[in-house]
């Protein structure tokens, strides 16, 4: 009897909830066609046994979808927002086998397009009709989606309200669409972690609103595009572990709000630019593992007041350490490491207030190591000046006060080396 009474207690709940929906005004319905539009959509990623119109007949309403959000127009709901992927509980999960429905492309109010951890198997996506997305879409992000592959297509020129361009760790192949520069709302482009190649199109340099480019990890190859300069309001440039040849532009001093540059990895030559000083918002530039050459004394380092990370590593450098990189206030990195340095080691390094790793090894540095013991003590293994033949510390070989690692004393024997590691010959 119980379980007949709490069986018509929840027929008549349900049918209490259709005739407020039917008599209600201000219950917004979806139209047919877009709910039908969003489940083909869904289960060509899922897999033929989801069916929507059981499992969630109101998928804006009492019976929501994970990672799908909808927006009323003109009285109407439509599909804004479809994230797939596991980012949320219970989550749309991609079958092995997911494709693309056409109809997605009839979601005419979609804002918002996620896929994270979906196409596991090799899929492309440049055949499809991205530009009837044109209208709608502000974000479009494949993160982490090994069987996406092919190249990006020309058609992504089409959205042009694209806010947002997240294309993260894929198997994307070919060259950068001449296209990409027709986003002009873009602010944020994320191509790292592809297999991308060829040169950077100088109509990125039209992308004027972006504040983050990253096209790490890839193969790209060319020189930096002049036109970089005009990106006025970047904050973020990440071109590292790829290909890129030639010099530094200067237009790159045009970049005020930059706060982070990575170059590192790349075969970048013709020595640092002098309008490198110019980057005052410039918190971290690191440009490590290129045959860079020439010397530090072109740039007044005092100018990057807000500079906290400094790494020039393995970047061929030659000469001496200049004045001005002791007046760094904010540093807490320097890595000169690896290069082909020369003269003495100002003791005035030592009255950068921040710093919290100093490495010198791999140069040739002379002269006594003149900094205190306390210093010594502070940084540890993170002060590194082993490696440097002629340079000594001022104290005793068997003293049991801090000194520097693998630093012969300038009482002692000189140091021989073997792969890159010290050992003292007392």
């Amino acid at each position: 009897m119980r379980h007949f009474v709490l069986f018509l207690s929840f027929c008549c709940s349900a049918l209490f909830v259709l005739l407020v929906v039917q008599a209600d005004p201000s219950v917004s319905p979806m139209q047919k066609k877009e709910q039908q539009a969003l489940y083909s959509t869904i289960q060509g990623f899922v897999g033929k046994w989801w069916n929507g119109s059981d499992l969630y007949p109101d998928p804006c309403g009492w019976t929501p979808i994970q990672g799908v959000y909808c927006d009323l127009y003109n009285g109407f709901w439509y599909v804004a927002v479809i994230n797939i992927g596991p980012i949320y509980d219970n989550y749309l999960h991609c079958s092995p086998n997911a494709e693309f429905s056409h109809q997605l492309f009839k979601l005419k109010h979609l804002k918002v397009l996620s896929f994270f951890n979906c196409f596991l198997s090799p899929i492309t996506i440049s055949y499809l009709n991205w530009e009837k997305l044109s209208n709608s879409i502000e974000s479009l992000e494949f993160r982490s989606n090994p069987g996406l592959i092919g190249k990006i297509p020309n058609t992504f020129g089409y959205l042009t309200k694209l806010e947002s361009l997240m294309l993260l760790e894929n198997g994307l192949q070919g060259k950068l669409p001449t296209e990409i520069g027709n986003l002009v709302n873009l602010r944020r482009l994320v191509l790292a972690g592809n297999n991308l190649s060829g040169e950077i199109p100088p109509s990125l340099g039209g992308l004027v609103k972006l504040l983050i480019l990253d096209a790490s990890r890839n193969k790209l190859s060319g020189s930096l595009p002049l036109t970089f300069g005009s990106l006025t309001s970047l904050l973020k440039l990440d071109l590292s572990n790829n290909m890129i040849q030639g010099k530094l532009p200067r237009e790159l001093g045009r970049l005020k709000n930059l706060t982070l540059l990575d170059l590192g990895s790349n075969k970048i030559s013709g020595g640092l630019v002098h309008s490198l000083q110019e980057m005052v918002s410039m918190k971290e530039l690191v440009i490590s593992n290129n045959p860079i050459g020439g010397g530090l004394i072109r740039i007044q380092w005092q100018n990057l007041h807000e500079l906290e990370i400094l790494d020039l590593s393995n970047t061929f450098l030659t000469g001496h350490i200049p004045k001005s990189l002791a007046e760094m206030k904010r540093l807490r990195f320097l890595g000169l490491n690896n290069n082909n340095l020369s003269g003495r080691i100002s003791p005035r390094l030592e009255s950068l207030p921040c710093i919290g790793a100093l490495y010198l090894y791999g140069n040739n540095f002379t002269g006594e190591v003149e900094f205190s013991e306390w210093f010594y003590r502070k940084m540890g293994r993170r002060f590194g000046a082993w490696n440097n033949p002629n340079l000594c510390y001022r104290g005793e070989a068997n003293s049991t006060h801090y000194v520097p690692y693998g630093v012969k004393s300038c009482q002692q024997e000189p140091i021989f080396y073997s792969d890159n590691v010290p050992h003292l010959k007392l």
